[in-house]
């Protein structure tokens, strides 16, 4: 038996799950819009272990969702997942968040899933999946009335993720659909990160950092000093 504890706190969702051999046995997530990953992670960590009747000895890895995502969200998933890969000896995996999104929703083998995620403004980040494989790479972009059209043109095609909203009004096609209220989950990282686990792709804990894919950007105080 594989126990894996996964981390995903790269949006409003701080979510945590526990899987055995690649099913989620217990999960703990709320979606705050205050960002309350750093007061909740360590407690929903804690909480769900406790709820299935094991130890932090049990577990056999740390999957954690690697982005792109809020900074701030990644940098606390990331580290609270390093400091129990160091205690407890086991090793990291990570989880593209992308991917994990577009398990949230069950669509006709030909459909496209195109998973986004706000990235300010008029930008998102976005992937392109097909039965679950990845075939557009992670990207940054701007959206316009043409996006995803190479897509749009051959397939029902379905929009998901809190970057989704801002598409709605912009991206005009009869192939589009938007599923509301989709978030990335622990949850669907439980059978992910098993599949990375038994084909033992694991990163280096001492060298890893999150898939930011963008800059940070400190933004200067409006403030009179």
């Amino acid at each position: 038996m594989t126990y894996i504890l996964n981390i995903e706190t790269s949006t409003k969702n701080c979510s945590v799950s526990l899987a055995k051999d690649g099913k989620t046995i217990a999960l703990k997530e709320v979606n705050d819009e205050g960002y309350s990953h750093a007061e909740k992670l360590h407690e929903f960590i804690k909480e769900i272990i406790s709820k299935a009747g094991l130890s932090f000895s049990n577990l056999d890895a740390i999957a954690v969702s690697k982005g792109p995502g809020s900074y701030t969200g990644l940098r606390i998933g990331v580290s609270a997942a390093k400091g129990l890969c160091f205690a407890l000896n086991i090793p990291l995996i990570s989880v593209n968040t992308l991917q994990s999104l577009a398990l949230t929703t069950s669509t006709p083998s030909e459909s496209f899933v195109i998973p986004l995620l706000d990235a300010r403004r008029m930008e998102v980040y976005s992937a392109v999946f097909k039965n679950n494989i990845l075939i557009k790479n992670v990207a940054a972009e701007i959206i316009t009335e043409n996006s995803f059209s190479e897509f749009l043109n051959k397939s029902d095609v379905y929009f998901l993720g809190d970057g989704a909203e801002k598409c709605k009004e912009i991206i005009i096609h009869k192939n589009a659909n938007f599923i509301d209220n989709k978030f990335p989950s622990a949850n669907e990282m439980s059978k992910l990160s098993f599949e990375k686990y038994k084909k033992n792709d694991i990163e280096d804990i001492a060298y890893f950092e999150p898939f930011y894919l963008k800059d940070f950007i400190v933004v200067a105080s409006k403030k009179l000093i």
